[in-house]
């Protein structure tokens, strides 16, 4: 049946050290919301943090792989900046400029409740080791992470 491809947003892979996961989309936005979700589940369950406040986010970046890491970096800086955790992710766009690439997104997340939300890894900081962005031969969109924790 059409439409019921039952595709895993994210899978976490080994590391010896940190810890590293691929996230997949349909699209390339949809992989970069993906990898968004997969980064904050290392550190808290996000089924346990309601959507809301919202933060809007703009990049731009020279190459695709950058901009998926300053995406993840700046999710982690309002993260520890202005103490929210984020739970839902929506990718406006990702685009060719004559620069590079640019993206506008939006995170959706709650001020840091210690006595609601259970931390478990603390995530220090997007790697640029192993980091990837690839389309995948049947279509649809796959980037890999690994995060220093």
């Amino acid at each position: 049946m059409q439409g019921e491809r039952n595709e895993k947003k994210y899978e976490y892979l080994y590391h010896i050290a940190d810890a590293k996961f691929r996230a997949y989309g349909s699209t390339m936005e949809e992989a970069f919301e993906n990898a968004a979700m997969a980064m904050f589940n290392v550190m808290v369950n996000t089924s346990k943090i309601e959507a809301k406040e919202l933060r809007k986010i703009e990049i731009t970046s020279p190459d695709i792989k950058m901009l998926l890491a300053e995406w993840l970096s700046e999710l982690l800086y309002l993260f520890e900046v202005d103490g929210i955790v984020f739970c839902e992710f929506r990718m406006e766009r990702i685009e060719k400029t004559g620069e590079g690439f640019s993206l506008t997104g939006k995170a959706w997340g709650e001020p840091i409740d210690l006595s609601r939300h259970m931390f478990d890894t603390q995530v220090k900081a997007v790697t640029l080791h192993e980091l990837e962005v690839q389309e995948k031969e049947d279509g649809g969109f796959w980037v890999q992470v690994v995060v220093d924790t």
